[in-house]
C-alpha cells in the first residue's frame, strides 16, 4: 500500500488519480491537513483513505502506519510560495523541514524505506547555465528552495546510513488540469501565472500583474519551463516503480526543456480564450531568477519519461477547469 502526503493538494491529487488509474487493484492512504488541499479533489474514488492531519505529528503517523500495510511513500506535503517563504521563513522551515524530518524518523523506525520526494528546481538558485541539468550546483536564493534542499540532504543521509531507496524529483513549473475537468489548480491566494491570467480573461481579476519587465531576457520578463501536472503525475509513478524495484539514491529534473516568458504565457492564454487580457507592470519579486529551464535527458533515460502536453494544450486544460471549477 502507498502513503501519499499532501495528496489532496494540486499535484498530489493529480498523482493519486493517475496512480489509481494505472493500478486498478491498489489502495492509497492520504495524509493532508487540508490547509492547502481539498478533500473534493479525492472524491472520485473509494480506494482512498484520507486522514486530515499534520504529517509531522509522530504519534499520529505511527498510529496510521500501524493500521495499514504501507511499504512506500510519495511526499508532496509542503508550503510552496516563493514570495511568502521570504516573508515567513519560520513557517516554511517548520512545515517543510521539521515536519518532514519527523515523518522520516517514523518511517525509518518502522522500516518503510521506499520514498519519492516532491522537490523543486528552486534548489538550483540563479542558473549558471541553461538548460539546467542535475549536476548544476544547488545554491537556492529563496527560503522555499532552501527547505527543499535541506530535505534532499536528509534523504541522502538516510540512503547512506539506513539503506533507503529514494528519488527526489526536481520539477519546474507545474501547470494545467486533468483532462476530465474534475480536478485542477485551486489555491487561495493564487500566485501562479497561468491561473491568474485565465482568471483575468474570465473577468475575475482586473489585470495580470507582471513582476518585472527589465530582466535579461528577450522580452524583459521571467522565463519558466511549464510542465503539465499529469506529466508530473506519470513521472512520480515511474519514480515509485524505480524505488520499489532497486536501491536508488538519485535526483531527477522534470521539465519540458522549453521555456516561455510571462508575456508569452499571457499571449497564449489570450489565443486559447479568445479574450483580451489586461496587464500591469509591477516591481520584481524577491527570489525570482530570470530564467529556469530544465534539461530532462536524465528523466527520459532513467525513468523512461516523456512529457506529452505542450504549452498550448496545458493552457487549454487549465482554461476548461477555470470555466467549470468544482472547488
Amino acid at each position: 500500500m502507498l502513503l501519499v502526503t499532501g495528496g489532496a493538494g494540486y499535484i498530489g491529487s493529480h498523482f493519486v488519480r493517475t496512480y489509481l488509474n494505472r493500478n486498478p487493484r491498489a489502495d492509497v492512504v492520504v495524509v493532508d491537513n487540508l490547509v492547502e488541499g481539498h478533500k473534493e479533489a479525492l472524491a472520485f474514488s473509494d480506494r482512498i483513505t484520507l486522514f486530515s492531519q499534520n504529517m509531522g505529528d509522530r504519534d499520529s503517523m505511527r498510529d496510521i502506519l500501524s493500521r495499514f500495510p504501507v511499504e512506500a511513500v510519495v511526499h508532496f506535503a509542503a508550503f510552496c510560495y516563493v514570495g511568502e517563504s521570504q516573508q515567513k521563513p519560520t513557517k516554511y522551515l517548520q512545515n517543510n523541514v521539521i515536519n518532514t524530518l519527523n515523518l522520516l524518523s517514523v518511517l525509518d523506525e518502522l522500516g518503510i524505506k521506499r520514498f519519492v520526494f516532491s522537490s523543486t528546481c528552486a534548489t538550483y538558485g540563479n542558473p549558471r547555465s541553461v538548460p539546467i541539468d542535475e549536476s548544476h550546483v544547488q545554491d537556492p536564493i529563496n527560503v522555499y528552495g532552501m527547505t527543499k534542499l535541506m530535505v534532499e540532504q536528509a534523504l541522502r543521509s538516510y540512503a547512506v546510513t539506513s539503506d533507503w531507496s529514494y528519488v527526489a524529483l526536481r520539477y519546474f513549473n507545474a501547470a494545467g488540469a486533468d483532462d476530465s475537468g474534475e480536478i485542477g489548480e485551486s489555491h487561495d491566494p493564487e500566485t501562479h501565472i497561468i491561473p491568474l491570467t485565465l482568471q483575468a480573461a474570465a473577468g475575475k481579476r482586473d489585470a495580470v500583474q507582471i513582476f518585472g519587465d527589465d530582466y535579461d531576457t528577450p522580452d524583459g520578463t521571467c522565463i519558466r519551463d511549464y510542465i503539465h501536472v499529469n506529466d508530473l503525475a506519470v513521472a512520480h509513478c515511474q519514480a515509485l516503480d524505480l524505488v520499489r524495484s532497486k536501491q536508488v539514491n538519485d535526483a531527477i529534473n522534470l521539465g519540458t526543456t522549453h521555456g516561455a516568458s510571462v508575456k508569452e504565457i499571457i499571449t497564449t492564454c489570450a489565443e486559447v480564450t479568445g479574450k483580451e487580457i489586461p496587464t500591469r507592470i509591477c516591481p520584481r519579486r524577491s527570489g525570482d531568477p530570470p530564467v529556469l529551464v530544465a534539461d530532462n535527458r536524465k528523466a527520459r533515460l532513467v525513468l523512461g519519461w516523456n512529457p506529452e502536453y505542450d504549452l498550448k494544450r496545458t493552457i487549454e486544460t487549465a482554461w476548461m477547469w477555470e470555466q467549470n471549477r468544482r472547488f
